[in-house]
This record gives structure tokens, C-alpha cells and sequence, in this order.
């Protein structure tokens, strides 16, 4: 499983994060969602360890704790759900097709 780390400054680095959480046990790996428009953290990220004992320390200990200027939002990451559509129009309510069926 892994721990969700919101409400992070955006001059944030994996390293950063890998240190703090390496204080409630190893860190198995950090991700840092980077936007693709602006180049920078999106302000929020993932941090997987070593075992459920020591994620529920670190969630206990860092959720709600000021870093970086911020007060962090930390809990367990839920998994991630399919938000895309399965196909067809959005937002129009027009039958398409360019012309009218009359019976």
C-alpha cells in the first residue's frame, strides 16, 4: 500500500520527502506527480515503506504537521479509479447525424 502526502510547497524534491518519511522507517520508493504544463510539482505525492507498521507511524505522526510552511495531508493512498468516459458525447444533448428521422 501506499501513503498519500498532500498540501506539499512545490519546491519539494523526492529527496526531501524520502528523508522525512525514512524517520518512521525505509522508504521504498517517492513520487512526485510533476504538471506537464508548468514543469513543477502538483503539489501533492506518493510514498511507499517497508511495511504497514511503519506507514501507519508515519501517518500518524506527519498528517496535519507543518513542513515547508504547509500543513500536511497525510493518510492512506486509495486506489486509483477509472474517472474517463466510456465514449460517446459530453455536455451535448443534440442527437447529431445532420438530419431528422420523420415516420
Amino acid at each position: 500500500m501506499s501513503i498519500y502526502v498532500g498540501n506539499l510547497s512545490y519546491e519539494v524534491r523526492e529527496d526531501d520527502l524520502r528523508q522525512v518519511f525514512a524517520e518512521y522507517g525505509t522508504v521504498k520508493e517517492v513520487q512526485l506527480p510533476i504538471d506537464r504544463e508548468t514543469g513543477r510539482v502538483r503539489g501533492f505525492g506518493f510514498v511507499q515503506m517497508e511495511s504497514d507498521a511503519e506507514e501507519a507511524a508515519a501517518i500518524e505522526a506527519l498528517d496535519n504537521a507543518e513542513w515547508m510552511g504547509r500543513s500536511l495531508k497525510v493518510n492512506k493512498a486509495r486506489p486509483k479509479t477509472d474517472g474517463g468516459s466510456s465514449g460517446g458525447r459530453r455536455g451535448n444533448n443534440s442527437g447529431g447525424g445532420g438530419y431528422s428521422r420523420r415516420y
